[in-house]
């Protein structure tokens, strides 16, 4: 494997859910194709839908980005294109579309989105999207076990752990203290680099770790980038343009 430190991971600003604005929603189809014309690596989500196809999608709710009730889980792949972001005419895509989109133009950095300890499918599922994609990928999950399994079944791929405050998220207080730690990176995610929430650095979880890279997310104007930049490898962005 080449060196980290000299791969896009570190030398590649990343587009928080693709390069979007009021006009062009997050996640979509046409975020991703401006971060490409712009020259960024992207940032997406995925998740799994009721008929097990990966969608590129946050919430879990579908209220803020499409003004509908109901969950992301409960839909079906023929259900994506008639529910617009945003109010746009972009529809929620499948990972397929997006592979498709990208075609190795830029890196992906690919956020699996399993709050659940039940890991497998849908991290099975994105392995077999990514077994013949010819381009720059890596994975990162919050989830440590999520990350496990790639470290099983798809150890080739680049993996990061994700961690930060985890201030309102709804977890046990032992939960956040174990995760806010990364108390799993040895025993079980074992990660390649780690993606930290900016404002939480520097921190003494993360020194612990300075052997590979860190990215520090979701990084919102220059003058949180001037604030970070030294205690980070690289940074995940959004609401403004970096310069590469």
């Amino acid at each position: 494997m080449e060196d980290i430190f000299k791969s896009w991971l570190v030398e590649t600003p990343i587009a928080h859910r693709g390069l979007h604005d009021k006009n062009i929603p997050e996640n979509s189809l046409g975020a991703f194709a401006k971060a490409i014309e712009k020259g960024y690596a992207i940032e997406l989500d995925v998740q799994l839908l009721s008929d097990g196809t990966v969608a590129v999608f946050h919430d879990n709710s579908l209220s803020r980005m499409t003004g509908n009730d109901g969950y992301i889980k409960f839909l079906n792949k023929n259900d994506l294109k008639v529910l617009k972001l945003k109010g746009t005419k972009e529809h929620i895509p499948t990972l397929e579309e997006v592979l498709k989109l990208v075609d190795g133009r830029t890196p992906l950095l690919i956020e699996i989105k399993n709050s659940s300890t039940k890991v497998g499918v849908l991290e099975q599922k994105v392995i077999d999207l990514l077994k013949n994609y010819d381009g720059e990928f890596a994975v990162q999950s919050f989830n440590p076990f999520s990350l496990q399994y790639f470290k099983n079944h798809a150890p080739n791929i680049l993996r990061g752990q994700l961690s930060g405050s985890f201030k309102g998220e709804k977890l046990a207080w032992y939960k956040k203290f174990l995760l806010k730690r990364m108390a799993f990176n040895k025993s079980a995610s074992n990660p390649n680099f780690i993606s930290y929430e900016y404002s939480m650095l520097p921190n003494r979880y993360v020194k612990k770790f300075k052997d590979i890279p860190l990215l520090a997310w979701t990084v919102g104007s220059k003058e949180e980038y001037l604030k970070v930049v030294k205690h980070c490898d690289n940074i995940i962005f959004e609401d403004f343009i970096p310069e590469i």
